[in-house]
C-alpha cells in the first residue's frame, strides 16, 4: 500500500518534538509524500507553541520544494462536554482540525465520559479528523461514536505512533477498524511523527490494514485523487 499524505506532524514548536518544519518537508519529499499537515498541539499542552504559531503558519507557502502544506492544528479535547483549547474562529481559518484527547488536557475519565465527549466532538463542524481514538485509556462505547463520526462526516485516524504501543492499543485500533469497514467510515493513516525520521513511518498502521483487509477505497491518503477531492472541500471552507 502506497500512501501519498501525512496529515499529523509535530515540529520543535512543541518542546517534546525534536525537527523543524524545513525538515519535516525535506523527509517528506525523500519518502514521496504528496502532502504534509503541519499540525502542531494547541495551546493547552504544557509545551504547546503559543497560539500565534498556529494562526502566522500561512507564512509556511502551500506548495514548498514540490510537497503541498496543509496548515492545520492537532486541537486538545477539555472535558466530557467536547471544548476544545482553540476557538473556533480560529479552527475556521485552517485547512486540517485534528481533534484528540491527552492526558495533560483531559486526564483519562470513565467510559462514559470518554464516549460523551467523542459525541460531542462528532457533532462540531470544525473537526475535520478524529486523532488516536484507539488509546487504551480513553476507552469509550465503539458503536455509538462511530455511527455518529458517520453520521456528522468525520475522519478517522490510523495513528501509527499508537500502534507502536502496547499490544492492547493494536487490540482496540482493530475493534475501531472492523467497525469502521463496516460502517464505511473513511480513514487516514498518519505518523503522528514527533522527529523527521518518523514522517511518512506507517508500517504498522499498514500491516494492520491488510491483516483486516481494509477497503483501500476507504483510505483517504491511498490514492491521490481521493485526498485531493478531500483537501479541497476543506479548503473551501476556510474563513481566513
Amino acid at each position: 500500500m502506497k500512501l501519498i499524505a501525512d496529515t499529523h506532524t509535530h515540529t520543535i514548536a512543541s518542546n517534546h518534538a525534536y525537527s523543524t518544519v524545513l525538515e519535516n518537508i525535506e523527509a517528506a519529499k525523500e519518502r514521496g509524500l504528496l502532502y504534509l499537515a503541519m499540525t502542531e498541539h494547541g495551546p493547552n499542552m504544557p509545551d504547546a507553541p503559543h497560539i500565534w504559531h498556529c494562526l502566522n503558519q500561512w507564512e509556511v507557502p502551500s506548495v514548498y520544494r514540490g510537497v503541498h502544506i496543509l496548515h492545520g492544528v492537532e486541537a486538545n479535547i477539555l472535558d466530557a462536554d467536547g471544548s476544545l483549547d482553540i476557538d473556533s474562529r480560529i479552527l475556521r481559518s485552517l485547512e486540517w482540525v485534528i481533534a484528540s484527547m491527552h492526558g495533560p488536557c483531559f486526564a483519562p475519565q470513565s467510559r462514559e465520559q470518554h464516549t460523551k465527549a467523542w459525541l460531542k466532538i462528532a457533532q462540531n463542524p470544525d473537526v475535520d479528523v478524529i486523532g488516536h481514538c484507539g488509546r487504551g485509556n480513553y476507552e469509550f462505547d465503539c458503536l455509538p461514536v462511530l455511527k455518529a463520526f458517520k453520521e456528522y462526516g468525520k475522519i478517522v485516524e490510523v495513528n501509527n505512533a499508537t500502534l507502536c504501543g502496547p499490544e492492547s492499543a493494536r487490540s482496540r485500533c482493530a475493534q475501531i477498524l472492523k467497525l469502521c469497514k463496516q460502517l464505511e467510515i473513511p480513514v487516514v493513516v498518519n505518523s503522528d511523527a514527533h522527529f523527521a525520521g518518523n514522517v511518512g513511518g506507517f508500517a504498522q498502521a499498514i500491516q494492520l490494514l491488510e491483516e483486516l483487509e481494509f477497503p483501500q477505497q476507504q483510505i483517504i491518503n491511498a490514492d491521490a485523487e481521493r485526498f485531493e477531492q478531500v483537501v479541497a472541500q476543506k479548503r473551501a471552507g476556510v474563513e481566513r
